[in-house]
């Protein structure tokens, strides 16, 4: 069955949030018959290669596809002329109409998706809204294909065993805490003041916790803030030849928990599935919190009818720990 996937979103932590999706139709299909196409940059064959979630691109030359509503007639020449094959199944994972219109160019026996309230999908069903459930997105392609399809959580063992024999020697001992602060994406404000961060950092010190911030290499004052403010701070990745996500990730099996605001390491620490703590300002905390069992979750929208996560204090999350 040759499968197209396609994914609007751009961020990390977008692709992070699909790894059980992809897990499971990769278990189910095989990686060689499957496709994937992205508006912006594939993760899967870069920054998250490391995860081992092979994905094949499907190369249309289309910039930003599905972005632009002339690509719905620049598609056809170019598909035409490619000559891409037909597909058994293309997966839509985004929910815009004119994204959803673009991709409906690719031949196709089974097309699904959620535009619309799944009225793009050939078969008519009592599909389940996804949107805050993965499992159910597998449940829809179920229905619409007839066949079983088990859903299976990414398995974080699929990280080559470098990551975590690095992790124990920079985490080698107990009581951490770990905190997640800065935000990717610039457009909207997700960050928790750094003055709040430290203040909770030195409350955590005096219950005898050790403080870990992941912080990348090029932000040399905020490194020096932290330092210069909290005296028994751990800032491991400073002292690492290892990085990136999959580094995140085998570092936070070390942590005993984690807090962090919305961000793609939210979703790296995520798949340790360690207890964490996160804070929300003005985006969805039901749809882009990590799916774990042990989460709590602050979100100013709730606590204090405000988008502003300035609004959520110290004591709030201290209290959680």
């Amino acid at each position: 069955m040759k499968i197209l996937i396609y994914n609007s979103g751009g961020g990390l932590g977008d692709s992070i949030q699909l790894f059980d999706i992809i897990n499971s139709i990769t278990k189910k299909f095989g990686n060689d018959n499957i496709r994937y196409l992205t508006a912006h940059e594939n993760h899967f064959s870069n920054k998250l290669k490391d995860y081992d979630l092979k994905l094949q691109d499907l190369n249309t030359n289309i910039k930003f596809f599905g972005f632009r509503f002339w690509h719905f007639f620049l598609a056809k020449r170019i598909l035409k002329n490619n000559l891409i094959p037909k597909f058994d199944l293309v997966i839509d994972l985004q929910s815009k109409l004119r994204n959803t219109m673009i991709l409906r160019q690719f031949s196709h026996k089974n097309f699904y998706s959620s535009t619309m309230n799944f009225s793009f999908c050939n078969i008519k069903m009592d599909y389940k809204k996804s949107t805050y459930d993965h499992r159910n997105l597998i449940t829809n392609l179920e229905k619409l294909l007839n066949i079983n399809i088990p859903f299976e959580k990414y398995n974080i063992n699929k990280i080559d065993k470098s990551y975590f024999e690095e992790a124990k020697k920079l985490l080698p001992n107990n009581n951490y805490v770990g905190f997640s602060i800065t935000q990717g994406n610039k457009y909207r404000k997700k960050s928790w003041p750094i003055d709040k961060f430290i203040g909770l950092a030195k409350k955590l010190s005096k219950k005898n916790k050790i403080p870990v911030f992941f912080i990348e290499k090029n932000k040399p004052e905020l490194i020096k803030k932290i330092k210069d403010n909290v005296d028994n701070v751990l800032l491991p990745e400073l002292d690492s030849k290892l990085s990136g996500p999959p580094l995140v990730t085998a570092m936070a099996t070390r942590l005993e928990k984690a807090v962090s605001i919305d961000n793609g390491l939210m979703h790296m620490i995520g798949l340790a599935n360690i207890p964490m703590i996160v804070l929300f300002g003005p985006t969805n905390s039901k749809k882009f919190s990590p799916k774990i069992e042990n989460i709590k979750i602050l979100d100013s929208k709730k606590m204090y009818n405000s988008e502003d996560i300035d609004r959520i204090s110290v004591d709030d999350v201290d209290s959680l720990i």
